[in-house]
């Protein structure tokens, strides 16, 4: 067992598999106390069962840590609220809240129904609000604490994951405002955006070049967590770690700015003077695809 988490309680959402087992075992194993939340259920938010936060719970027991169960859905408040008092009727305080728990409900925008948009939001960016809400009263009142939340490099936009990219950027602006909110009490928030083999990475459309595992995004929460991060002043950060790799993102902030000078804007002055002045900040993501959809037309041209 290490130390580097020692005497501190955190509560770990969706930590009955995946990257949030990794972070539940990780701090314990670093000497916190854990409360092991999840719903228990399929990639696509069906079948819940409380059997696989149980098992973690064991796992950190055999290991000689401390830790209890709570199978609530977190997308409630009341399921939020929950967590965080597990918290303090198990071990009497709450120092840190990992929001881990997420579902996938693929399809493109054009064909994406009501019930495919609502229980990810729900999931995600709900889930993290419900745990952020409740921890952050009990933290305030503590004078200290440490809210993580998961986004995703999809925040970015996504070909046939809307409902999942829209949650994960309302999670960074989420953690932003909590930074912000929070700061005067002692309390940090930050966003880890992962890229590792789970079985949600498995539904990525794209090709990830650089991927790592559940436990090195561990190592980096269990740091986020800690009072080492508290002291250097880390919060309102998005943090992505996948393997080898760890990479702050930027702020985001005005890139240009034009003035309309003597009459106002129209469509006209506009569509005139933007392009050459203001201009664009191009998508990465955007001209990935299109280098992809050059490629493959050269593939397919018959030669001349």
């Amino acid at each position: 067992m290490g130390n580097f988490l020692a005497d501190k309680v955190v509560a770990v959402t969706g930590a009955g598999r995946g990257i949030g087992r990794a972070v539940a075992l990780a701090a314990a194993a670093e000497g916190a106390r854990v409360v092991v939340n999840d719903y228990g259920v399929s990639v696509d938010g069906g079948s819940p069962t409380s059997e696989v936060a149980d098992a973690v719970v064991k796992e950190i027991l055999a290991a000689g840590g401390d830790a209890v169960a709570v199978a609530d859905d977190i997308s409630t408040m009341a399921g939020g609220q929950r967590v965080v008092d597990t918290a303090l009727s198990s071990y009497g305080r709450l120092d840190g809240v990992v929001c881990v728990a997420g579902i996938l409900r693929e399809r493109m925008l054009f064909n994406m129904s009501e019930d495919e948009w609502d229980p990810v939001l729900a999931t995600h960016l709900k889930g993290t609000f419900t745990v952020f809400r409740a921890a952050s009263a009990v933290m305030r009142k503590q004078g200290s604490g440490a809210l993580i939340g998961f986004t995703s490099g999809n925040h970015q936009g996504s070909v046939s994951q809307a409902n999942y990219s829209a949650a994960k950027g309302g999670i960074i602006s989420l953690v932003r405002s909590a930074a912000l909110g929070l700061h005067k009490y002692g309390v940090t928030a930050n966003a880890v955006a992962p890229v590792a083999r789970t079985r949600m990475s498995a539904n990525v459309p794209m090709e990830l070049k650089e991927i790592g595992e559940p436990e090195d995004v561990a190592a980096l929460v269990v740091y986020l967590l800690s009072a080492r991060a508290r002291d250097e002043g880390i919060t309102g950060q998005v943090y992505t770690i996948a393997g080898p790799k760890i990479a702050v993102w930027a702020q985001p902030r005005e890139l240009r700015a034009a003035y309309a000078e003597g009459t106002p804007w129209t469509p006209e002055r506009i569509a005139d003077f933007l392009p050459g002045t203001v201009g664009v900040d191009p998508m990465p993501m955007l001209e990935q695809l299109e280098a992809m959809a050059r490629a493959a037309s050269e593939k397919t041209r018959p030669n001349a």
